[in-house]
């Protein structure tokens, strides 16, 4: 009775009081889709309403908030702390110029942050702060000419940044900005303004991030060393580089108008030895080994490590214990050991370094080969079979020294040659028969087989003379090749080939 009391209750408060006086009644968490935006499941889209600040009633709930293509000029510190399960934010097309320390504090679950098409021109160290499970960053088409060095420090987890379209003069590839390698796999810096890069940082990246990295259309130095880098990679098949081959130019006298391209034909690299590229990269090693296996890859770098990190042919960190199946085991000096050799073991093994007196990149590349083995042939004991020969031979040899013929033999011997009879020697036509088994389709092993009735050999026929003294040919058909005294010859009127034949004729 007290439910259906309250229930009355509400109904009666509800009756009484506006549509707006009930919203703000109920809790934030349940307030419904926002006007004009649109909302389905864990989605939430405000794009394109010309929103000029957030708006402050969102439902909790979301997952993916896009708000992009307004007119946001600002952005308030912990604005994402009710989103407990935002994972993907969309803020490009808006007006923001600046972003600020903890505008990302709350935003720890999200993975994608699109801040392209905006106003940015800085982006300072606590920017992106809060941000240490984001994958991905759009910040290309913006105003950034200024990075601090410790601008991506706390993305430990980033894998794509695009920073194309902007006027970057300057990167740091040495640190990349307090940014880690271990993960990142696209760095896009193209459509700078990029005039000077450090060429040894350049050459001391990870094989995995030199295909992901973007240089093109930036007036990069005509410089050797950088011409030959160019080069290699062209050479190893590298996307990133070989994709947009014609739109990496360089600056010949640091005029705009004196760009030339890298990979065509220009005077300005004629000259460029290419010992001046020797020494800039790491040379990959090559290691060969069998299925079944076993195989240890050491970290040897320059200085010691205080950590060491390895990255798998397929793209897995691999860390203390090892990876995930099982068969790889990185130990406690930094090694890394395989049991048993698998084909998936095959590529590219990366190992990182990281020290007080070490390169943050500094890496070591191990290129394995897995290959088959062969099945080894069975062993085939000559001696043993050399010694049964020589006893063999010699029982052979004491018995006809030591062994006397019997007479009855040699009787039975001296009755088998009196009554042997010598073969005759072949007549005309056994040898023509002999010949011509090589134009039959019957093989001459086959004493039984007759030839094909639909096939024709020629033989010539013994005894009979045909015009002006040549000797005439008969077709016979259904003949026993072995058995020629029963072949039947055709008169001279009825053969098939011409009189005026000069040798064997195949119909």
């Amino acid at each position: 009775m007290a439910w259906l009391v309250l229930g009355a209750l509400l109904c009666t408060m509800g009756s009484g009081l506006g549509t707006s006086d009930l919203e703000d009644f109920l809790p934030p968490s349940a307030h419904t889709c926002p006007s004009k935006c649109i909302c389905a499941a864990d989605l939430l889209s405000c794009a394109g309403l010309g929103l000029q600040t957030v708006p402050a009633a969102l439902p909790t709930a979301v997952a993916d908030l896009d708000l992009s293509h307004n007119a946001l000029q600002h952005l308030r510190p912990g604005w994402l702390a009710p989103f407990s399960r935002l994972h993907a934010l969309h803020l490009g097309h808006n007006e923001l110029d600046a972003l600020g320390r903890g505008v990302f504090s709350n935003a720890s679950g999200l993975r994608l942050l699109d801040l392209s098409s905006n106003r940015l021109r800085t982006l300072g160290r606590h920017d992106l702060d809060g941000l240490g499970e984001l994958e991905r960053l759009l910040l290309f088409n913006n105003r950034l000419a200024h990075l601090d060095l410790h601008a991506f420090h706390g993305l430990s987890a980033l894998r794509r940044l695009y920073l194309g379209c902007n006027e970057l003069s300057s990167f740091s590839f040495n640190h990349l900005h307090g940014l880690g390698v271990v993960h990142l796999r696209t760095l896009d810096l193209s459509s700078n303004l990029l005039g000077h890069i450090s060429i040894p940082e350049l050459a001391a990246l990870p094989a995995f991030l030199r295909n992901g990295l973007y240089l093109h259309n930036n007036p990069l130095p005509c410089d050797c060393r950088l011409y030959h880098l160019l080069q290699r990679w062209h050479q190893q098949g590298l996307s990133s580089v070989r994709d947009f081959a014609r739109e990496y130019t360089c600056l010949a006298f640091k005029v705009e108008a004196s760009r030339v391209r890298f990979f065509e034909h220009s005077r300005v690299f004629e000259n460029c030895s290419a010992v001046a590229a020797s020494g800039l990269e790491w040379p990959e090693e090559q290691l060969h080994t069998q299925v079944g296996r076993s195989l240890r890859l050491y970290c040897n770098t320059s200085a010691p490590a205080v950590r060491i990190t390895w990255v798998s042919p397929q793209n897995e960190l691999l860390v203390a214990p090892g990876s995930q199946d099982g068969s790889i085991a990185v130990l406690a000096d930094g090694s890394l050991a395989i049991g048993k050799v698998q084909q998936r073991h095959a590529g590219i093994f990366v190992c990182l370094a990281t020290g007080p007196r070490l390169h943050h990149n500094q890496t070591l590349e191990y290129n394995v080969s897995v290959h088959i083995p062969r099945p080894e042939p069975e062993a085939f004991n000559t001696g043993f079979t050399t010694l049964l020969g020589c006893v063999v031979g010699l029982v052979l040899v004491l018995l006809y020294l030591f062994a006397p013929p019997c007479r009855g033999c040699c009787r039975s011997c001296r009755r088998a040659c009196r009554s042997r009879r010598w073969a005759r020697a072949p007549s005309p036509l056994q040898e023509l028969s002999a010949q011509s088994s090589v134009l039959s389709t019957t093989p001459p092993d086959a004493p039984s087989r007759k030839a094909s009735v639909h096939k024709h050999v020629v033989f010539l026929e013994p005894g009979r003379r045909g015009l002006n003294g040549r000797v005439q040919l008969a077709v016979a058909e259904d003949f026993d090749l072995c058995n020629p005294a029963s072949l039947r010859l055709k008169a001279s009127s009825e053969s098939a080939s011409s009189t005026g034949s000069e040798g064997f004729v195949m119909t």
